[in-house]
C-alpha cells in the first residue's frame, strides 16, 4: 500500500484528495501545518509527501529543505496554486520532485504519483544518512558533516548495522552476535564497548548514535 503525507491547510481539498487516493489503495494522513507534518516525519517516514506552498506557519518549501536536509530520497510533490515560473523553480530548488498547480485531475496526480514511485525504486539505495552522518555502501566510506572519516572494518559494519535499523535499537547482543571479522573470529562484549567509544570519538560524538543503557544502541535523527 501506498503511504501518503499531505501537507494542506485547506480542509475542503484536503479531504478531496484523500478520498480520492484512498479508493485506489492509498493510505493518506493530511497535516495542517508544518509542525504538524514535521513532528509525524520524524516518527515515520511516507512513500511520497504531498505539500501546499502556503502553510499557516510558514512556507511549503521550508519544510522541503528540511527534509531534504535529513531524508534525500524521500519523494516530494508541491501541490499548489503557485504556477508561476518563478515559484516553480523555487519549488524545484528547494528539493521538490514534482511540481503540480491546483487546479488539477484528481487521475492525472494519481498516474504522477505512481511515476514518481517506479523512478525512486528504480533507484538502488547505496547511502544512508542520520544527523550529519552518510554512510556510502558503495564507496564503503563514512562521512561527517561532508568530511570523510576514516574507520576501521569493525566500525564501518557496526556503523552500518545501526544506520540500516535507524529508529531502532539493536541490542548489545544481536551486534555481538552480528559482528564477525572475516576469520570468523567472535567480537566479545569488551570489544563492542570499547569500540563503540572509539567510534564516537572519531564522529564527534554525534547526538544521532544513542546509548540505551543496559540494552544497545539507537541511530535517531537529531530533529530541530
Amino acid at each position: 500500500m501506498i503511504e501518503i503525507y499531505y501537507a494542506e491547510d485547506d480542509v475542503s481539498i484536503a479531504l478531496s484528495v484523500k478520498e480520492y487516493l484512498e479508493r485506489q489503495n492509498c493510505m493518506v494522513s493530511i497535516f495542517g501545518s508544518i509542525a504538524d507534518a514535521k513532528n509525524a516525519l520524524r516518527n515515520r517516514l511516507p512513500s511520497v509527501l504531498l505539500l501546499d506552498w502556503n502553510m499557516p506557519d510558514g512556507q511549503g518549501r521550508e519544510l522541503c529543505r528540511w527534509i531534504r536536509e535529513r531524508q534525500p530520497e524521500l519523494p516530494i510533490v508541491f501541490l499548489t496554486v503557485r504556477g508561476d515560473s518563478r515559484d516553480m523553480v523555487l519549488g524545484f530548488q528547494s528539493g521538490a520532485d514534482d511540481y503540480v498547480v491546483k487546479p488539477f485531475e484528481l487521475a492525472v496526480l494519481y498516474s504522477r504519483i505512481l511515476a514518481l514511485l517506479r523512478r525512486a525504486g528504480n533507484q538502488k539505495e547505496t547511502k544512508l544518512f542520520c544527523g550529519d552522518l552518510t554512510l556510502d555502501k558503495e564507496k564503503l566510506a563514512v562521512f561527517c558533516r561532508r568530511e570523510e572519516i576514516a574507520v576501521s572494518r569493525l566500525e564501518y559494519r557496526i556503523l552500518l548495522l545501526l544506520m540500516e535499523n535507524k529508529g531502532r535499537t539493536v541490542t548489545r547482543q544481536r551486534l555481538l552476535e552480528e559482528i564477525w571479522d572475516s576469520s570468523g573470529n567472535y567480537v566479545n562484549d569488551n570489544t563492542l564497548t570499547v569500540t563503540m567509544k572509539r567510534l564516537r570519538e572519531k564522529l564527534d560524538n554525534p547526538p544521532c548514535l544513542k546509548t540505551v543503557r543496559s540494552f544497545g544502541y539507537r541511530m535517531e535523527d537529531a530533529y530541530e
